[in-house]
């Protein structure tokens, strides 16, 4: 037949009528009309239902008629609604499947043209396509809440442009079987499979611009050796993980959004491989990115994972896998990266991780992590190494606002390099429980605490490190094993001894650049072999301690009362029951640790306690990351407290308002058990902000009742801000002269109170201040006198902040 037009319209006998050219013709139905036409006639239909199974094969146009969408509907009873084996084109037409085992529209062959269709059925797929049909499918709708909404299998293509599936049983678009086909701007939703499901070696999908949403499993789905691409795409409100690739999956995400999602926003496994650009993850309940299994493996570049709304890492890697963050941003999450198990690797250059509620860094179980040029904010906890064979290498890393900066324990050995810690309120450097670590070039200022913290005998090694205004000293070592080989720190003028260093055979031996020695308390003086001191003399150091007034009062009537009993036992006689367990509320730099430390001393000295030494804490040594591992830690800490005190700084840290999923609550009831256990064993101190203890003490039932008495420490007036200031001038061969007192009056009286006010700590870094202002002044002078070199003014004083 001649190439013409073709109009079918219905009639109420249900004949069709065909027109062509100059010939007419009547048929019986909408099939032999189709069987009449010739490649390239045109169909037009006109409104109504028709319950035929139609099949398309050769190259026409089937389309519905002029009137409202939908107008036209191809309904029958059983079989394939529609079948297309050419390349024909059919638009605007309803297509309604009612087999349940068979599809709704299938396509087998040729590059047909489907465009304008809405399917509506229940059935195995609303779309199917098969073998070597490359379809170009526009605008079209499916609507299948019985299985698969669109099917490619077997090797087939095509391009999916502007469609929607509305509804689908099962996946809402399924790849298998070597398929390879394109979406572009689709929209798949409410499903109740994967939104996109991608299995099969050979099996490929590229998505472009594309949204998938209220799904009722994973978002997208790769597996078994299939591969994937999907650039400027949207994976949200799932019920179940975001992405997940399986079994040497491959999966490319460019430009990409998953956020709102339950689960993992991505989790790979077995082999598997997944590539993200310049792609963002937000809003996701478990991790952000989940590796597991050897040969697994993530690279991200330009990403950004911030905003969990779970308890769990950002990104997760373990059990052999590895992980690659480039240029990426992860912030506003529990914890930002572990890595765990011996086999697993991270690395990540030039990235920001900030706002971390938990550790920004967490490396453990015989794993290695490689972080460069890397900037960590606003965390508990920069970097944390633990477990023998658990190492890697920081290098160039800025670590800023966290409890500590880097912890390394249990026998991990990373190397440090070229870092710096600015600002941690607990150390910069924590080395314990047998950790290693080599540490070069690094800088820690701004410390609340120490600058290099190493106890337990832990051997690590100092190289070229600096500290600078650490408040409680640059470097502290437990014991003798640490070696250090050129280290400074800007508070040496401090030190009236060396701290003992091990020296290694190429390197002479040369003094000790650290604060000074530690305090002489009991835990050194009885490894030392030397005797307590008498409780008189330890009185007399505190009330030697400016202002305190009021502490010095309920501790003399505290252990007035554990002496009488003791004399009262002594003499047969009855002895009131004392508990020596005590709370110490107030602002920081106001003297809590040292009475916690003369304390553990004049209980030693009344024959209460063994040795009386002080073990301080926080929850960075007593809570960990897994399930039993926060008792064993507790457990550990109070082990080494035996015989003396154990001083809980900030214990409100273990209950943090937000906790969640938080293991700090496990250290307390552990605590709460070991005091009652080993009631005349150990003293234990918890200290912190008034407000923040009371809600401390509410955690436990069983917290309160173990402690005997609250013990505030109020702030210091500026007048004893000035007496710690001369006694710091004095102790190292300065004067205050009268001005200088009076500026040093105003100075402290205007000085602003808020958090970051550390009374006693304020005091002595104001000291430093000066020491250093003036040295800047007195070294511009020819021949300074000794009067010049020791008379500080009323000019050396900093500005107010």
């Amino acid at each position: 037949m001649a190439q013409g037009s073709v109009k079918v319209t219905h009639t109420g006998t249900s004949r069709w009528r065909l027109r062509a050219g100059e010939r007419t013709g009547e048929y019986d139905s909408l099939a032999a009309a189709l069987e009449a036409a010739a490649d390239g006639d045109v169909l037009s239909v006109a409104p109504g239902t028709y319950r035929e199974n139609v099949v398309l094969a050769r190259a026409v146009t089937l389309r519905g008629g002029e009137g409202r969408p939908g107008s036209v509907r191809i309904a029958p009873t059983e079989g394939v609604a529609v079948t297309v084996r050419a390349s024909a084109t059919l638009q605007d037409v309803c297509i309604e499947g009612h087999d349940a085992a068979a599809p709704a529209l299938l396509v087998e062959e040729g590059r047909p043209v489907l465009s304008g269709l809405r399917v509506v059925t229940r059935s195995a797929a609303g779309i199917e396509v098969r073998g070597g049909a490359r379809p170009t499918v526009r605008a079209c709708t499916v609507d299948n809440p019985a299985g698969v909404g669109i099917s490619v299998q077997d090797g087939a293509g095509g391009v999916f442009e502007d469609c929607e599936v509305v509804a689908a049983g099962q996946s809402g678009v399924a790849v298998g079987g070597g398929a390879a086909p394109r979406l572009e701007r689709c929209r798949v939703h409410h499903a109740r499979g994967a939104g996109l499901s991608l299995t099969g070696e050979g099996s490929t999908l590229e998505a472009v611009g594309c949204e998938v949403y209220e799904i009722r499993g994973a978002g997208v789905q790769v597996a078994e050796r299939a591969a994937g691409r999907l650039t400027d795409c949207r994976v949200h409100r799932t019920s179940g993980d975001g992405v997940t690739l399986d079994t040497d999956a491959v999966l490319e995400l460019a430009d990409c959004a998953i956020h709102d999602v339950p689960e993992n926003a991505v989790d790979l496994r077995s082999r598997s491989v997944l590539r993200m650009t310049r792609s963002a993850v937000r809003r996701f309940g478990r991790n952000g990115l989940s590796v597991w299994d050897p040969g697994t493996r993530v690279e991200a570049a330009q990403c950004e994972i911030h905003d969990s709304t779970g308890d769990y890492p950002a990104v997760w890697v373990s059990d052999g896998a590895g992980a690659g963050l480039v240029s990426c941003r992860v912030h506003d999450v529990p914890d930002a990266l572990f890595v765990l198990d011996r086999g697993s690797s991270a690395e990540v250059t030039d990235s920001d991780l900030s706002r971390v509620r938990g550790t920004a860094v967490s490396v453990s179980g015989g794993a290695a992590a490689a972080l460069e040029d890397c900037r960590i904010r606003e965390a508990a906890t920069g970097v944390w190494f633990r477990g023998h064979g658990s190492g890697g290498r920081v290098a160039g890393c800025a670590i800023d606002a966290t409890s500590t900066g880097v912890i390394v324990s249990k026998g991990a050995d990373p190397v440090v390099e070229r870092c710096t810690v600015t600002s941690p309120r607990e150390a910069g450097f924590y080395v314990s429980a047998e950790g290693r670590g080599t540490f070069d070039g690094c800088r820690v200022t701004g410390s609340a605490g120490y600058g290099f913290h190493v106890i337990d005998g832990c051997r690590s090694t100092l190289t070229d490190c600096r500290t600078e205004r650490c408040a409680r000293g640059g470097y502290e070592f437990a014991e003798d094993g640490v070696v250090r080989e050129g280290c400074t720190s800007d508070d040496e003028v401090r030190a009236a001894a060396p701290v003992p260093v091990v020296q290694t055979a190429a390197a002479p031996a040369r003094p000790a650049a650290v604060p000074g020695p530690r305090p002489a308390t009991a835990e050194t003086e009885a490894a030392d072999g030397a005797a307590v001191r008498p409780a008189a003399a330890v009185l007399g150091e505190l009330d030697a301690l400016v202002g305190l007034e009021s502490v010095k009062r309920e501790v003399r009537a505290l252990t007035d009362m554990i002496e009488v009993g003791r004399r009262r036992q002594e003499a047969g006689l009855k002895a009131a029951s004392v508990r020596r367990h005590l709370v110490f509320t107030g602002s920081p730099g106001t003297g809590k640790t040292t009475v916690a430390r003369l304390y553990g001393e004049i209980l030693a000295a009344l024959g209460v306690l063994e040795r009386g030494h002080l073990v301080e804490v926080s929850r960075v040594d007593l809570v960990g990351e897994h399930i039993g591992s926060t008792a064993l830690r507790t457990q550990e800490a109070f082990d080494r407290a035996r015989g003396g005190v154990l001083f809980i700084d900030e214990a409100y840290a273990l209950c943090p308002e937000d906790a969640g999923r938080d293991f700090g609550r496990e250290a307390i009831d552990t605590l709460v058990k070991l005091m009652e256990d080993h009631r005349d064993e150990v003293v234990v101190i918890v200290a912190g902000y008034t407000a923040e203890m009371e809600r401390f003490l509410t955690v436990n039932p069983g917290v309160a009742s173990r402690f005997s008495r609250t013990i505030t420490f109020g702030d210091y007036a500026p007048q004893e801000l000035l007496r710690i200031v001369r006694q710091q001038a004095e102790e190292h061969e300065y004067r205050i002269g009268e001005e200088a007192a009076e500026a040093l009056l105003r100075y402290f009286t205007d000085l602003p109170k808020g958090p970051a006010f550390g009374n006693g700590r304020t005091a002595r870094q104001t000291f430093e201040a000066m020491v250093e202002r003036h040295a800047g002044r007195v070294a511009q002078l020819p021949a300074p006198s000794t009067e010049d070199l020791t008379l500080l003014y009323a000019q050396d004083l900093p500005e107010l902040p």
